[in-house]
């Protein structure tokens, strides 16, 4: 399953409820719910530095006056999850007994996509 997205502030663990997007040409900084990608020359902001987001002089800033709220899982992550879940329950093969090991024997991992199953060690 893919981390949640984290504010772009520097030093900031937080998750990310909202994008800043900067309109040059209008000379406004927006501020709105968390896009659902994240796009190039925007910053993902947490609640906080979102409310608490101050713009240079001259400039205006629009935000968004609702709730700030984290994004539901995606399919795509519910997907993996379950997959990561089925995998881990499959039986294992039986070990070799101890003194039957060849010489360059490794113990296996299970990989499917982007998820790795480790062994483990005994």
């Amino acid at each position: 399953m893919r981390s949640p997205r984290r504010c772009s502030r520097n030093g900031c663990p937080r998750q990310a409820v909202a994008t800043l997007t900067y309109v040059y040409n209008e000379s406004t900084a927006v501020v709105g719910p968390l896009a659902a990608f994240a796009e190039p020359h925007t910053y993902d902001l947490c609640e906080p530095h979102a409310r608490s987001l101050t713009a240079p002089r001259g400039w205006d800033v629009v935000r968004h006056e609702g709730e700030f709220e984290p994004p539901p899982p995606t399919t795509d992550d519910l997907v993996a999850l379950a997959e990561a879940v089925r995998e881990a329950a499959r039986p294992v093969a039986p070990r070799p007994p101890e003194g039957n090991e060849t010489p360059n024997s490794t113990p296996q991992t299970g990989r499917r996509g982007h998820l790795r199953v480790i062994p483990p060690n005994h």
